[in-house]
């Protein structure tokens, strides 16, 4: 017989979420109402300085973007969290976090005042004792942002659908952060943040 134990959350447009989980729990990530980014960072439990990197994940699959068996490997290039199941098929790793700063240089002055994905990973971060510092670059689950041939990165509309999700496996105890973003400057929200829900799934034998 299996026992499985199933926590959800729904995080509300434009909010943070954090959680620790164990090694060999689950989350899986679900857009609800379709074309909606989710900043993300994982962190070992135990040592917060080893934490998500991009260029080592990028280096060690040889691909800017994420999708099913991809590997999350952290700064000491070790596995933090794996991909297991993924309904969309590609999620970005370049686009980084919106910010305060990033907004007004792209966008003009007045979006100085908007909310951010930096300042819900400063808050979120906050509550287990993480800091400016600790906010290093992102993955973008459901974000598009495809690459030309020139080098131009381009933040276009998503790939995913209401209800479509990812799920990953955590290779080790590890605290997540996310940011439910809420940019309505460009097409990566829809101009409309939206919903997502969380799900933390135990599989015991």
């Amino acid at each position: 017989m299996n026992t499985t134990d199933v926590s959800t959350s729904t995080v509300p447009a434009r909010a943070a979420w954090s959680a620790a989980l164990r090694a060999g729990q689950s989350l899986t990530i679900t857009d609800l109402a379709g074309n909606q980014a989710v900043d993300f960072l994982v962190y070992d439990r135990h040592d917060l300085s080893v934490r998500y990197s991009a260029a080592d994940t990028i280096q060690a699959q040889g691909s800017i973007f994420l999708t099913a068996g991809s590997v999350l490997l952290s700064n000491e290039h070790t596995p933090l969290m794996t991909v297991s199941a993924d309904q969309v098929g590609r999620h970005d790793t370049i686009g980084g976090a919106c910010s305060r700063e990033s907004n007004t240089l792209r966008y003009g002055h007045h979006t100085w005042t908007q909310h951010a994905c930096v300042d819900n990973f400063l808050a979120e971060g906050s509550r287990w004792g993480l800091g400016k510092r600790d906010v290093v670059g992102n993955v973008n689950w459901y974000m598009n942002v495809p690459v030309e041939p020139d080098g131009t990165l381009g933040i276009v509309d998503g790939l995913s659908a209401p209800g479509l999700s990812l799920t990953l496996r955590a290779e080790t105890d590890v605290l997540v952060l996310v940011s439910n973003c809420p940019q309505v400057n460009n097409p990566c929200n829809g101009f409309d943040p939206t919903p997502v829900l969380m799900t933390i799934t135990d599989g015991a034998p």
